[in-house]
């Protein structure tokens, strides 16, 4: 009896047929492969599923001595499965005000696109699992997040020109370590991952364990909260992209001054990141919406910096002004 048939089922399989019914998948299809558990469970999963139209993409930051070492072990499983493997290789440097760990999220993003698009293909899977939707949710919840920090991290997003899908979110990560280790394969262990240095890592050392006890289906009812903040979230785009429809864009002041607090915070919201790529904390927000209300004569001016640029009134409208690269404030 050939060996696959003596494995127990990798519960990415299930995940993987689950996400092509809810999504049209593209051919072929990519995996973001670190090594991990979730990426070693994913990968082995599409390839079963789908042999021969499956790509691997490897991010190497550089920033651990053992970097090197983690390629070296993805090129030697992917050889093994006979996957072809592009290796990305990327600096990341935080700009004034960035975290590392954000710099290096966008970094590998961007890397993940244009590795996907080199290698022919449209989208990427992605590994995170239900714990780490889980994490996502609490996270947003201890730094005050909105709707959008609390919708968690969705199965299908763009970025770059390249579409993610995340088909794990269901899977709890200590079953796909289980099928690993059931199945005799190797993946990776990065020390990082237990440095509680990092908020993250600490939330998932210390409260993870406490929660599961107290509350066991945590998993399920976090997911489910992150999609009911999803389609509210959704509800209010579409309020906002019929109220600055009605504003136009760039918003007139007088349209904006007619709407509810809440009505105006929330399609300048959607205004400037749908516009601009620029969003307004709560303090910016309330300082704009301060200066709008007062704007009541003609010749009231307006002056507000957001991100790379700076919100100013022009004539009777609103207009975000891009600073030229490398200036600042």
């Amino acid at each position: 009896m050939p060996a696959s048939l003596l494995e127990p089922p990798n519960p990415s399989v299930s995940a993987l047929q689950a996400l092509s019914e809810r999504q049209a998948l593209a051919w072929p299809l990519a995996v973001a492969y670190s090594g991990g558990a979730d990426s070693s469970a994913l990968l082995r999963a599409a390839v079963q599923l789908w042999p021969g139209q499956v790509r691997a993409l490897h991010v190497n930051h550089g920033l651990q001595a053992a970097a090197n070492d983690f390629q070296h072990a993805c090129q030697t499983v992917c050889q093994a499965l006979g996957v072809p493997l592009s290796v990305l290789a990327v600096q990341a440097h935080p700009q004034p005000g960035q975290s590392p760990e954000d710099a290096a999220r966008r970094a590998r993003y961007r890397a993940l696109a244009e590795g996907a698009q080199a290698a022919g293909c449209a989208q990427v899977l992605l590994g995170q699992h239900a714990d780490d939707q889980a994490e996502t949710v609490l996270m947003a919840l201890g730094r005050g997040a909105g709707l959008p920090g609390l919708s968690a991290m969705p199965e299908r997003f763009e970025r770059h020109g390249a579409v993610f899908l995340r088909p794990l979110l269901a899977v709890p990560g200590a079953s796909l370590r289980a099928w690993l280790e059931a199945a005799g394969h190797s993946f990776i262990e990065d020390p990082s991952n237990a440095d509680e240095r990092f908020a993250r890592n600490k939330l998932r050392a210390r409260l993870m364990p406490a929660l599961a006890e107290a509350l066991p289906h945590y998993r399920q009812t976090l997911a489910r909260s992150a999609r009911h903040a999803a389609q509210a979230q959704a509800l209010l785009d579409e309020v906002a992209a019929e109220d600055l429809r009605q504003a136009g864009s760039p918003p007139r002041i007088s349209a904006l001054q007619q709407l509810s607090p809440a009505r105006q915070a929330n399609v300048l919201r959607h205004w400037l990141a749908s516009a601009h790529g620029a969003r307004p904390s709560a303090a910016q927000l309330e300082e704009l919406q301060r200066q709008l209300s007062a704007c009541t004569t003609r010749g009231h001016g307006l002056e507000l910096r957001l991100a790379d640029g700076q919100l100013v009134r022009e004539g009777q409208a609103l207009a975000y002004r891009a600073f030229p690269e490398g200036r600042s404030l």
